[in-house]
């Protein structure tokens, strides 16, 4: 009876966090929020794809190793370099197809895009050991799912998280640049995943607690580094929406006034400033569109730089229909 009750509570263990943590990561994101929709896409690709494709290169990729270095062996070094270097890749791998969305902007949104992933992958990983360690007592489940949860899952996050920003800072970016930055982003995720569970496996086999207890002292830090990078990620979209908001307002598309409270994630949300007519989220959506879409039409090569005029223009079109409507309310 207390096996059944425990799956059933890790079915819920394992998923809730995750949704929770990825509502949290998307709410960071206060400029310009991506796509719900893109955002559950790549979450469910970390959950189901990721996860059959860690599968089929790990399992493979395990064997070759017993083969080289011995059963034992290849037990204690799997956690330390096959899991990482086949789960960091197919983790990422639905990014690359993200990237060339027209609703990827920037650095911000590899972050977002790579957390969703890495949480996804996470929340399926977590279901399966909860319900492994289910049928050794509840003292040993209560244990894993702390750790698991709190530590190992955000782990998966951060670490595609920075593929993601990788992925986000190189686009656009000569072709030598972008593999350079992308296969940093590469290395810094399989160096995170690696360190965690070679801890793991360190503390384990010379009986050290003392390593355990660096492991979790350790992977905060980095979590905190790639959060701290990410919000200054997110501060950087304000001054890129205050610039070229604030040249569209000289060249009269929009009152000055409104560029300060269009750069405040609280300002912006509340109600009075707009005048009546206007569709606020709307005009909120494009004005912010319409600023990043200029920062990025200044960084795109110069075969795709039509394509981002013509898409700024069209805004520029949105946001004059916007304004009509005012005098109309």
């Amino acid at each position: 009876m207390e096996f059944l009750f425990l799956l059933f509570l890790s079915v819920f263990c394992a998923c809730i966090p995750m949704i929770v943590f990825l509502a949290a990561v998307w709410w960071l994101d206060r400029y310009d929020r991506e796509p719900i929709w893109m955002v559950v896409g790549t979450f469910l690709w970390g959950a189901v794809g990721a996860i059959g494709g860690a599968l089929v290169t790990g399992v493979p990729s395990g064997w070759i190793l017993s083969m080289v270095v011995g059963p034992s062996m290849a037990n204690t070094l799997s956690p330390v370099l096959i899991a990482p270097l086949t789960e960091e890749p197919v983790k990422a791998a639905i990014l690359f197809l993200v990237v060339r969305s027209r609703h990827f902007d920037n650095v911000t949104d590899g972050f977002v895009y790579g957390a969703a992933a890495g949480l996804g992958f996470g929340m399926t990983e977590n279901l399966l050991y909860f319900g492994m360690v289910a049928k050794t007592g509840i003292a040993a489940w209560v244990t894993t799912v702390v750790i698991r949860t709190l530590f190992s899952a955000v782990m998966h996050a951060s670490a595609t998280a920075t593929v993601g920003a990788s992925l986000g800072f190189a686009r656009f970016r000569p072709i030598q640049w972008q593999i350079v930055i992308v296969g940093s982003g590469f290395a810094a995720a399989i160096g995170m995943h690696a360190l965690w569970n070679g801890l793991i496996v360190a503390s384990e086999a010379f009986s050290q607690p003392i390593v355990h207890i660096a492991n979790f002292a350790l992977l905060p830090i980095e979590v905190l580094m790639v959060v701290g990078i990410f919000m200054l990620c997110v501060h950087s979209e304000k001054r890129v929406i205050r610039r070229h908001l604030t040249a569209e307002a000289k060249r009269g598309l929009l009152p000055a006034a409104h560029v300060p409270v269009l750069c405040s994630t609280i300002k912006r949300g509340r109600h009075g400033w707009l005048e009546r007519g206007i569709p606020q989220a709307l005009y909120v959506t494009t004005a912010t569109s319409l600023a990043l879409k200029m920062d990025q039409a200044r960084r795109a090569p110069r075969r795709r730089k039509k394509d981002f005029l013509d898409e700024i223009e069209r805004l520029r079109t949105e946001l004059t229909r916007l304004r009509g409507l005012a005098t109309a309310g």
